[in-house]
């Protein structure tokens, strides 16, 4: 079996190996020399080990020590250094979880790993097995590397569209925003199909959402939507298509998306969204309407520069139906 960290240097940039995470230099499942097995389940929280190198005095190493330059004194990243890395990885942790709408509970669920230690580690506290945050990684449905890369977010890519792109309009924005409504009278004024894209992978998958996230996770339920999507851009040269929230998150998805279709972002205030969830019928909102103000509008702020992306925007804030589909039909005349 290969030791881990050749498993990790296939996986992560050589720059990523050296961050102080907890790292065996052993097997998979082989405690190093000297040292006592210890058990740990999927859910543990490890201790954060002290990995600080001992100091050697003033000037070079003494002749023939076994200390390598790289962790001599004059070398060390800083301490403050390190702090500022970890809070940057919560950033990052939270960013995707939260672009996703998952709870802490629910990447828990799926991820296998404890609130306790999602929660550390999104404070910038949480300096632990490197294992760990891959299965957090692996149940965003998000690389490693992006969780641990030490630079700032990279760009949606921009590629070349489909000529045929404007032949299918696609309606971005949270849920509340309006887009099966527009969506509906859009697809009805212009004589095309209106496609509902969860009711699509509904019916490709013979199950809910629900029973989707729960039985395949985020990344199941993500494969399985870019599949769809792609079946209804080749089947449909002209549709409107409403995608859900959160396809914004998933890059290689949302850029097939904008090369595909023209892309239009339905948007309100936070009180309207939350209004017409709960009308509805959807009554989880109101079990702690302050909570769920505040995850909205942390949702809204985590994904408004890729809502941005979308072609044209149109709020239907105090906008009734007739109102808001003359204003879109004048838009894309």
């Amino acid at each position: 079996m290969q030791s881990l960290s050749t498993q990790l240097s296939a996986e992560l940039p050589s720059a990523f190996i050296g961050v102080h995470l907890r790292l065996q230099n052993t097997s998979l499942g082989h405690p190093a020399s000297g040292e006592q097995p210890r058990q740990q389940s999927k859910c543990d929280y490890p201790d954060a080990p002290d990995v600080t190198p001992e100091r050697h005095p003033a000037g070079p190493p003494p002749h023939g020590s076994d200390v390598p330059a790289a962790i001599s004194p004059r070398r060390m990243t800083p301490a403050t250094d390190n702090a500022a890395f970890l809070h940057a990885l919560g950033h990052r942790v939270r960013l995707s979880r939260t672009r996703r709408g998952m709870t802490r509970r629910i990447l828990a669920a799926q991820s296998g790993v404890s609130e306790r230690y999602i929660s550390a580690v999104e404070a910038g506290t949480g300096n632990g097995s490197i294992l760990l945050l891959r299965a957090l990684a692996q149940a965003l449905n998000v690389p490693l590397d992006a969780l641990l890369q030490d630079a700032p977010e990279p760009p949606i890519p921009t590629t070349p569209r489909r000529p045929d792109y404007r032949g299918r309009i696609a309606l971005i924005g949270l849920r509340g925003a309006g887009k099966s409504t527009l969506g509906r009278l859009l697809a009805d004024r212009r004589a095309v199909a209106f496609l509902e894209l969860d009711q699509e992978v509904e019916k490709a998958a013979g199950l809910n959402l629900a029973e989707i996230m729960e039985l395949h996770g985020q990344a199941g339920f993500r494969r399985l939507e870019r599949s769809v999507l792609d079946r209804l851009i080749e089947a449909h040269p002209q549709a409107v298509i409403a995608a859900g929230g959160g396809i914004v998150a998933e890059t290689a998805t949302f850029v097939r998306l904008l090369q595909c279709c023209l892309t239009i972002w339905v948007t309100t205030t936070p009180e309207q969204h939350m209004q017409r969830v709960i009308d509805q019928g959807d009554l989880r909102p109101m079990r702690d309407n302050r909570r769920s103000m505040a995850d909205l509008r942390a949702i809204l702020a985590s994904r408004e520069a890729l809502y941005a992306r979308a072609d044209l925007r149109i709020d239907t804030t105090e906008r009734d139906e007739q109102a808001t589909i003359a204003a879109l039909l004048a838009m894309i005349a």
